[in-house]
């Protein structure tokens, strides 16, 4: 029912003429016991079991088979045997078209087929099936291959090739370690929808809607750089409450602030080692995640740990009003930075961010462990600093006090600065979460969006003739006041154009701004922080 994405899919949904036969052909019984989960008789000495399944969710979270291409994550159509999860098993995949190769992380055998210790690993190795561009490279005695599904002209494979390449040097070198021998990276950029990534045990897939990419280049390194440092950080650097995995139900952590917010800190931090992110603009980024949690209400009645014990409610678009809830991703991101701010300023500059993954990879991923959610995010960072930092713990992550910026900031000779604003007002709020489409959760009474019939929950195809995709709030944030708004929108009743004249309202701007009189001893400690080497500039 789920596989990393933390939505609970009902992928069953998809099942149909489930048949089952003995090793000598004998026709077995077969029982429905819940909506996934179903019971053969006679079985003991082995069985076949037959079923189709309709595969057409295209995105790194789907499966999809079409005269152009296959994609699978494999928990999405295979059944296991709940008594035989951890055996050993082998996949083959007949009947392809001449052209069509298979890349997978998946280990392949003699007999055309490919293997897994486990059920767990199989379907934590994505295949992608078809007759696909690749680039493949060398570092440090791995293997890394790149595998493009799209128009050749709607990306560069030596510029991608280049990104890449940067990524892992700038990440396998900050966790100084490399835990596999080959790596694979699974691109798709489709003409319609397309957004976000997914991380996997020794594979990543990423969708980006070509004109997107053509549009915002960047979005490419950030969710590369995202998706990668995932090899580290939740895929092994593990929190016990992930494990085992239940493939029926949730599984309910209070860390995902740590494994998901976190890793977007290191994902602005690589862009910045690799120069594909300036100093000025992650400042800039920064501010902006400060805006984006303290406009939102619930930031003062929603912790991170209860966002990401949330998480499964994500899906539904009511829980994503401004007063209802906070992301785990945006207020983890800023953890991330808080504490590693408050780290190198407390320890006199002896202890960092990167020490405290450093440690959590020795003690926990390197030895096959999983550390105790948040619990063990503190005992961690505690161990590494020799700081007793339980009330940090308690006022910023299990609780909704307001990170104290300017305190943390003093040090590297930066403050910030909170201003009222007039800006653009469409009217209403929007949410889109993964491979859903942005849907409305709620009209402003008396806006104009509300007067051209707008509804709460309806679904936005598109904007100003533009697919409503991963990029949707980017899109919407550049129609300025006074300009016009062109929704397509999709409800039970159907499809229809909306239009209507964006207003005006007032929203908190924050802005990171250096010290005038910034000492050389905080602009060195500023460099440190952001991993910019040389004199400042």
């Amino acid at each position: 029912m789920w596989n990393a994405l933390y939505q609970v899919r009902d992928f069953s949904q998809y099942v149909t003429e489930v048949k089952a036969h003995s090793q000598s052909g004998s026709e077995l019984a077969i029982h429905t016991v819940n909506k996934s989960r179903w019971r053969l008789d006679g079985s003991a000495k082995g069985a076949v079991v037959e079923y189709q399944i309709l595969a057409k969710l295209p995105g790194p979270y789907g499966a999809e088979l079409s005269t152009h291409h296959a994609f699978f994550n494999l928990a999405e159509i295979l059944m296991y045997p709940v008594d035989m999860r951890s055996a050993a098993i082998r996949i083959t995949f007949d009947q392809l078209p001449a052209n069509w190769k298979i890349a997978t992380a998946l280990a392949a055998d003699e007999s055309s087929g490919f293997s897994a210790p486990n059920y767990d690993r199989l379907v934590d190795s994505p295949v992608e099936i078809g007759d696909f561009a690749e680039s493949d490279f060398d570092r440090n005695g791995a293997r890394y291959r790149i595998v493009v599904d799209a128009k050749t002209s709607d990306y560069d494979m030596p510029k991608l090739a280049r990104t890449v390449r940067d990524i892992v040097q700038a990440e396998t070198s900050w966790m100084q370690d490399q835990p596999f021998s080959t790596y694979l990276f699974i691109y798709h950029f489709p003409a319609d929808g397309g957004g976000g990534g997914m991380e996997h045990a020794y594979s990543t897939a990423i969708d980006i809607n070509a004109r997107t990419l053509a549009a915002n280049p960047d979005s490419l390194p950030e969710v590369t750089a995202h998706e990668f440092f995932h090899l580290w950080n939740v895929k092994r650097i593990r929190p016990q409450s992930l494990e085992p995995i239940d493939y029926t139900q949730e599984n309910y952590s209070d860390a995902l602030w740590f494994s998901e917010g976190v890793t977007n800190a290191v994902q602005e931090y690589t862009l910045l080692k690799t120069g594909m992110l300036s100093e000025r603009a992650f400042l800039d980024h920064l501010g902006d995640r400060i805006e984006e949690i303290e406009r939102r209400p619930a930031h003062l009645t929603q912790s991170a740990e209860e966002s990401s014990l949330c998480a499964w409610l994500e899906k539904y678009p009511s829980y994503w009003r401004p007063d209802r809830s906070i992301s785990y991703y945006s207020e983890g991101e800023l953890l991330g930075y808080a504490l590693d701010l408050g780290l190198r300023d407390a320890s006199h500059q002896k202890a960092s961010l990167q020490d405290v993954f450093l440690w959590l990879n020795r003690n926990y991923a390197q030895k096959a462990k999983l550390f105790v959610d948040s619990e063990g995010v503190r005992q961690a960072a505690e161990t590494v600093s020799n700081l007793n930092l339980q009330s940090f713990f308690e006022r910023y992550v299990a609780g909704t006090e307001t990170i104290p910026w300017n305190d943390l900031l003093r040090g590297v000779g930066l403050q910030i600065t909170r201003t009222m604003t007039d800006t653009s007002d469409p009217g209403f709020e929007a949410s889109r979460m993964f491979d859903m489409p942005a849907v409305v959760i709620s009209v402003q009474p008396g806006s104009a969006a509300e007067t051209a019939g707008l509804q709460e929950g309806d679904s936005i195809l598109s904007i100003n003739g533009e697919p409503a995709g991963a990029d949707f709030d980017s899109r919407l944030a550049t129609v300025a006041a006074g300009n016009e708004v062109r929704l397509q929108v999709k409800n039970a009743s159907g499809t229809r154009e909306v239009k209507f004249t964006a207003g005006t309202r007032q929203v908190l701007q924050v802005e990171i701004k250096q010290f005038e009189n910034a000492t050389p001893e905080q602009e060195q400690r500023r460099r440190a922080w952001l991993g910019l080497e040389g004199p400042a500039r």
